[in-house]
């Protein structure tokens, strides 16, 4: 009698198996409140690491642009000394760097101008003329070259008394820390994001799972495999996070078109043009809006995976 009992509950679990795969209703209801608020949440976060992962980009391309400007030009300083024609000093450090190989242009400032240099500190009405005010030369290197800036250095020491050489390393290397601690920090908070990402979807998982307790009971206890529980509630939040991704994604994408249109409402206004020269034109590059849509699918995929895993784990518990 018993050995009946057994095969008739083994042969009805092999029934209800089998009709498993072609079930119409998914085990986790698709527009419960539980989750239209995940995809609340992703939304938000997507959007929020979103717009970390495009200022990210602009400050990456506005300090590559800086460093490209700033690497390709020189200036050399010559000040006034006792017992020296200052004017011939300034005509030899201009020859001296015409004449070495990989300079583009050379252009020197004249008194008036290196005069208006110094007007943000001493004001317009400063009697500028009885001053030592130094005169300064820009060199420009030409592209796709390389100059001897140690020779010019050695040469200018050598020639032209009160001639010094900067060739803007330390500006160069400040802006790169800034630059390097703003990726970095954009990255970590990204992490911080994705990790509060997928603790939401494992609290909402483990919530849906004991919603629908009983249902997972029936389908473990007819024979239905963790695995395929596993895969109806990660396809669910798959879903889900796909949703709220795309949503957060194209909020931050709006953001940044707003921003590069308002930014070129600005050109010509002294605040844009200020703007512009700090921090670029806040236009988003093709790029950017490729790594947006990326962050978008992983936060999609992490949703997904972050639900089967804690099914699996929560499974383990009703065996």
């Amino acid at each position: 009698m018993s050995d009946l009992r057994m095969g008739g509950e083994l042969s009805m679990r092999q029934r209800m198996a089998g009709l498993l795969p072609g079930m119409d209703t998914p085990i986790v209801p698709k527009n419960s409140i539980a989750g239209r608020a995940l995809v609340a949440v992703v939304a938000i976060m997507t959007f929020l690491a979103s717009l970390t992962v495009g200022a990210v980009m602009l400050v990456r391309a506005a300090a590559n642009d800086w460093q490209s400007d700033i690497s390709r030009e020189i200036t050399i300083q010559v000040r006034p000394e006792a017992g020296q024609n200052f004017e011939e000093q300034v005509e030899r450090a201009i020859e001296i760097a015409r004449d070495l190989p990989g300079v583009g242009e050379v252009r020197p400032y004249s008194a008036e101008e290196s005069a208006r240099l110094l007007e943000p500190w001493l004001g317009s009405g400063a009697a500028l003329q009885d001053l030592p005010v130094p005169r300064i030369i820009v060199v420009r290197l030409a592209p796709n070259t390389t100059a001897d800036l140690p020779q010019l250095r050695k040469l200018l020491s050598e020639r032209v008394a009160g001639a010094s050489l900067d060739d803007h390393r330390a500006w160069m290397d400040r802006m790169r820390a800034m630059a390097n601690t703003t990726i970095w920090g954009g990255i970590g908070v990204l992490l911080l994001m994705i990790a509060a990402t997928m603790l939401s979807v494992a609290f909402a998982t483990r919530g849906a799972m004991a919603a629908n307790r009983p249902i997972v009971e029936v389908l473990h206890f007819i024979g239905a495999t963790d695995g395929f529980i596993a895969s109806e509630f990660q396809r669910h939040f798959l879903v889900l996070g796909l949703e709220g991704g795309l949503i957060g994604g194209a909020g931050a994408v709006m953001v940044f078109m707003l921003t590069a249109l308002a930014g070129k409402w600005g050109v010509g206004l002294p605040g844009g043009e200020q703007l512009a020269m700090l921090f670029g034109t806040f236009v988003l590059r093709f790029e950017g809006y490729v790594a947006i849509v990326g962050f978008a699918i992983l936060i999609a995929v992490v949703t997904g995976l972050t639900s089967r895993h804690t099914v699996n784990q929560t499974l383990r518990t009703v065996e």
